[in-house]
């Protein structure tokens, strides 16, 4: 009777320990650190400020930062720069305030073109949200 109360706590004391080891080792592992599923405000800024830099995007942005749709838009706006929103390069830009609208995945800003001695030139710029893809420059709307 003693080895078998004996047994039955060596193998409570065994199936115990094997809970707690387990246990601890799940407990240990931390979950993977999930990706956002949209970009930020603070994101599409920063996007932004490098894309367009001081006088405009450059020739690899153009080709790599920027959806084909848009690109293929640019390529038939034969008038004007569709990108700057203006036939020649600016003197210098400045990205305004981003909005993000999430549930559309769409953020956007106004960008400002200054030049030598006209006036600022303003339009805004469209960024995809879609945090699994590349951030991209969406769409332009001129003020013509």
């Amino acid at each position: 009777m003693t080895r078998s109360i004996r047994r039955r706590s060596t193998a409570a004391a065994a199936g115990c320990a094997l809970v707690l080891v387990l246990g601890a080792g799940f407990a240990g592992a931390a979950p993977a650190a999930a990706q956002p599923e949209r970009y930020t405000a603070e994101q599409v800024r920063g996007f932004l400020v490098g894309f367009y830099g001081q006088h405009g995007p450059s020739r690899y942005d153009r080709e790599h930062k920027v959806t084909p749709e848009l690109r293929k838009k640019a390529a038939e706006t034969k008038d004007y720069d569709l990108l700057l929103c203006a036939q020649n390069e600016p003197r210098n830009i400045s990205v305004g305030k981003v909005t993000t609208a999430q549930s559309a995945g769409v953020g956007w800003s106004t960008i400002t073109t200054r030049w030598g001695g006209g006036p600022d030139g303003h339009f805004t710029a469209y960024v995809g949200l879609d945090a699994s893809k590349p951030m991209k420059l969406y769409d332009i709307a001129c003020e013509r």
